[in-house]
């Protein structure tokens, strides 16, 4: 009878002890599948096995909007993630959203961990900063966009295939010529609005929007029916009648048109290249993107796309001690050089590109570094660092469907983007009525 207190007491102690060592769990939400989603989970598996106090847990919550809703929602329900992945154009509505996020700039110096800012390239922190230089948000698969050609193409079709078009003149011409060799799809393009819009602003110069692009407050207004985004659009569209121009869809719909072959030359992200190198059925190149060279100043610098990540708030001090540790980790250099050099996905870290190529990986790769040389082309200027628009995903949705009113031969560039205007900037307006 007395053994039976013992054991009892030695059960208690056990699973106390089992208890008060379990890892403090942090679950991060993503919009990544496939092979990114593959290696996003490697980042977290990598960062479980190197410590035991925390485990992150990653969960696919599908595309960027709709984690983006879910969250906001789980928040005001008291059961929000702690790591939020984000789009880039989510970025003033997380800003928005009162109380529902901590500042990484925060969440590290409360942890106690290292963080340092200007260790992050300031083409990629600038989107994720406040005015006061402090950042929201943690870059983390961080794009931009590129122009792509298939160099076996261009070789059939008696283009110099180490010769990429620089300019919009140049695309047409190889664009004739490639028609000619027997190439069905000269030239098409992923993320419209962020290539041939945000990314063509920026690549020019000229603004998007009023405020600094927004980022100088909420009372901004959109510019894209300004004559040079009317020309650029109607050029699209007599490419498109012309039979230069396939429009393959609002997402990343042309990176699979490219990586499997159909068409010659390609706009889309930088990260689109793993894809293109798992397909293994394209001799490619990697080029900055074309402009057209009767704008003073052109090239400019691109901005990034891709997306960072934002610290749900309401979570315990011992919680954002792991989110900490966690965002500390990925910032570090062989990390990051991981998952650049994987992916696609441009490092954000000095240190972590240096480090790349110092191993000599660029030169083994060439072209892998086009993105970076992009961003970095000129010190970004009020209309190149980025944008900050309220409900900008409602506001890329209405310009994507005014260019497609363009190219379906609906509408006039001119009469299209300036609806786009209106109608983007009821979007703002109802943004800014609603975060006063």
């Amino acid at each position: 009878m007395k053994l039976v207190p013992a054991a009892c007491a030695l059960a208690i102690a056990c699973t106390f002890s089992t208890s008060s060592l379990a890892a403090t769990e942090i679950q991060w939400w993503h919009s990544m599948g496939g092979a990114l989603g593959e290696r996003l989970n490697g980042l977290a598996d990598k960062f479980n096995a190197s410590q035991k106090d925390f485990k992150v847990v990653p969960i696919y919550k599908g595309s960027y909007p709709e984690s983006m809703t879910a969250a906001i929602a789980a928040f005001r329900a008291g059961s929000s993630p702690h790591i939020l992945q984000v789009f880039e154009v989510g970025t003033a509505t997380m800003m928005a959203a009162k109380g529902a996020i901590v500042p990484v700039a925060k969440v590290m110096k409360d942890s106690g961990e290292k963080f340092d800012a200007k260790a992050y390239l300031p083409t990629v922190t600038g989107y994720y900063t406040d005015a006061n230089g402090d950042m929201l948000s943690l870059p983390f698969n961080s794009s931009t966009a590129m122009f792509y050609i298939n160099k076996d193409a261009f070789q059939k079709a008696g283009l110099d295939p180490n010769k990429p078009p620089r300019t919009w003149k140049e695309v047409r011409a190889a664009a004739d010529k490639l028609k000619a060799s027997g190439h069905a799809c000269a030239y098409t393009t992923s993320w419209p609005s962020w290539v041939h819009i945000e990314n063509f602003s920026a690549w020019h110069n000229v603004p998007i929007g009023t405020k600094q692009n927004g980022m100088a407050g909420m009372d901004t207004q959109f510019s894209i029916n300004s004559p040079l985004h009317v020309r650029h659009i109607a050029m699209l569209a007599d490419m498109a009648k012309a039979g230069q121009f396939v429009y393959a869809g609002r997402t990343s719909q042309g990176d699979a048109k490219f990586s499997g072959g159909e068409c010659a030359m390609f706009t889309g992200s930088s990260s689109a290249i793993g894809g293109i190198v798992k397909a293994g059925k394209v001799n490619w190149s990697a080029n900055f993107l074309p402009y057209h060279d009767d704008v003073k100043g052109a090239p400019q610098n691109s901005i990034i796309g891709g997306a960072s990540l934002w610290v749900m708030g309401g979570k315990k001090a011992a919680e954002y001690k792991g989110v900490a540790k966690f965002m500390g980790f990925l910032s570090q250099s062989e990390i990051q050089m991981d998952w650049h050099t994987g992916t696609g996905y441009v490092p954000i870290t000095q240190a972590a590109y240096d480090m790349t190529k110092k191993s000599g990986f660029y030169e083994k790769n060439p072209g892998r570094d086009t993105a970076i040389d992009q961003l970095t082309n000129k010190a970004p200027t009020e209309n190149s660092k980025g944008l900050r628009f309220g409900n900008f995903v409602q506001g890329r949705t209405v310009i994507e469907e005014e260019m497609e009113a363009v190219f379906s031969g609906k509408k006039d560039a001119k009469l299209a983007m300036e609806d786009a205007v209106k109608r983007g900037n009821q979007i703002l307006r109802q943004f800014e009525a609603a975060n006063k």
